[in-house]
């Protein structure tokens, strides 16, 4: 377990090639006091924070990778959370045969499997560099590195945004796997970090997002690709539309308070071609409150959207069509998420983007290897809204919209209909504006008495697919595992229902033998 410490110096050693370019390998073991002499030091290492939820190691596309005892490509923050959030549920499935990849639509993972052990090591890499981060940059070692004001003034700017960063990856962690260990920056340097209690880390991470949300530059304001009080805004409001779920409270008045907030600032709205936010120029789309940004030159890589771009494609679809080089022949969807759109050509809803020819609509567990079964979803294109492909083939310019203003439209109805106050006919027109956008009309429009918790769920399927959302949604709505049926689910043909204690995934086993503080989740 003094992984956690060495990090730090891991981290350091970055700092002289890599955060600037990928092609370089590290070229420094110089020890903190000697790398943080320079200023310019610290803004390369919160680029290393932000680049670890894109790329995967030092040199891209693989070579020198961040998590050990994982293929490169697998380790991804992007394609692991994408496996752990979708796979298991009826919006995504894959046929490959690597290890244990299929368990996730089967559920019937376990504490050994490989894919779940890459995505909890990404998710606390990124939590201790973000502590390595804050434990170099606190006053007192600024001051005696001799900085001036001025300097002390931005590096505080860039702790705010790794703060954030660490809530990011910590609510994560505790959205998966609730009982989690727990450490910031002033327990690096420990045999082993404690286990901290749902409760603990939920208090942590929205105290953390409350003392920094205005110290973090306005909505809009920073860089592109970096985080701002909008980006706290809407993890503060994730944290609470799920608190039931984590810690046992209603928190949905407070996850309306965030919405109305980021609704309220003025700085986003919806771009008005659905399609354009999943394209390799949606750098541009005024929807993004937070993105994970890629480019086919600079953060090339397996996981993220070069996965997204290139798993779904195969069968007889064109790649060129979606501005890629090959198609990996993987990810389609069940009968049971076709099934919430109109029809499946996308002329009534446009966010039906199905590839239909030569495809079953069926999937069975005896046939789920097979590409031509199940439906296409090609979401994510490296094509741009002018139909010209991105800069690289192999590697795509297209962003991931980790959170985005339909997502908080549609949190802001369901706080309204759960209780929370609001406004019922403001949840209704927000709802109604996504879906003018499907629709191109206002012919798919909803009444008051359509908006329920079972329409919401529905149509957040059918605007958020993809998007690392939907286990989340159908936990919060009682209909992950007891409840809820779709293909492969369960190993059946039509999916049966899974045991409650899925509802969270295990701690590496691993992890449970190295560090004897912590216990393993319940059933595993």
């Amino acid at each position: 377990m003094k992984k956690y410490s060495k990090i730090i110096f891991i981290a350091l050693a970055f700092l002289g090639s890599a955060c600037t370019d990928l092609e370089l390998s590290p070229k420094s073991e110089a020890v903190p006091d000697v790398v943080f002499q320079d200023p310019d030091s610290y803004r390369q290492f919160l680029a290393k924070i932000y680049a670890g939820l894109s790329t995967t190691g030092q040199q891209g596309p693989a070579g020198s990778g961040d998590i050990q005892g994982i293929d490169e490509g697998f380790s991804s923050y992007i394609r692991m959370l994408f496996y752990a959030q979708e796979f298991p549920t009826e919006t995504a499935h894959v046929g490959w045969n690597d290890q244990t990849i299929k368990d996730f639509a089967f559920h019937e993972w376990n504490s050994d499997d490989p894919f779940i052990a890459g995505l909890y090591y990404r998710l606390f890499y990124q939590v201790t560099i973000a502590n390595a981060f804050l434990l170099e940059s606190t006053e007192d070692k600024l001051s005696s590195r001799g900085f001036t004001d001025d300097v002390k003034k931005e590096i505080e700017t860039y702790r705010t945004e790794a703060r954030f960063l660490r809530a990011l990856s910590y609510w994560h962690a505790l959205d998966l796997f609730r009982n989690i260990p727990f450490f910031t920056e002033t327990d690096l340097g420990a045999e082993a970090p404690e286990q901290g209690t749902p409760q603990e880390v939920f208090d942590f991470i929205e105290s953390e997002l409350l003392a920094i949300e205005n110290a973090l530059p306005g909505p809009g304001e920073n860089q592109y690709g970096r985080a701002d009080r909008a980006a706290a805004w809407t993890l503060l409001a994730k944290l609470y539309l799920n608190a039931e779920v984590y810690i046992g409270q209603n928190r949905y008045a407070d996850c309306l308070t965030y919405c109305s907030k980021v609704i309220d600032s003025g700085v986003f709205d919806l771009n008005p071609v659905f399609q354009h936010n999943f394209n390799a120029d949606n750098h541009t789309s005024p929807e993004f409150i937070f993105p994970v940004t890629f480019d086919g030159l600079r953060t090339q890589g397996y996981g993220g959207t070069t996965f997204l771009t290139h798993a779904v494609v195969g069968g007889d679809m064109d790649k060129d069509d979606y501005g890629i080089d090959n198609g990996w022949g993987g990810v389609r969807v069940t009968r049971q998420f076709v099934e919430l759109f109109p029809d499946v050509t996308g002329e009534i809803d446009s966010r039906a983007i199905f590839f239909t020819e030569g495809q079953n609509i069926d999937v069975t567990v005896d046939n789920v290897g097979a590409f031509e079964n199940g439906y296409a979803m090609p979401k994510f294109t490296n094509i741009t809204s002018e139909g010209d492909p991105g800069s690289n083939l192999g590697f795509p310019d297209t962003d991931f919209p980790v959170f985005r203003l339909a997502d908080v439209y549609l949190m802001y109805a369901e706080c309204v209909v759960r209780g929370a106050g609001g406004d019922m006919g403001t949840a209704v027109e927000y709802v109604n504006r996504v879906r003018e956008r499907a629709y191109g009309d206002d012919s798919g429009n909803i009444t008051e008495a359509e908006l329920t918790e079972d329409f919401l769920l529905d149509e957040r399927g059918r605007e958020l697919a993809y998007e690392c959302h939907r286990r989340t949604d159908r936990i919060r709505f009682g209909k992950f595992t007891t409840e809820g049926l779709w293909q492969l689910k369960g190993r059946a043909d039509e999916g049966v229902p899974t045991p409650a204690w899925r509802n969270i995934y295990p701690i590496p086993s691993a992890e449970i033998i190295a560090n004897p503080k912590l216990k393993q989740n319940p059933e595993y």
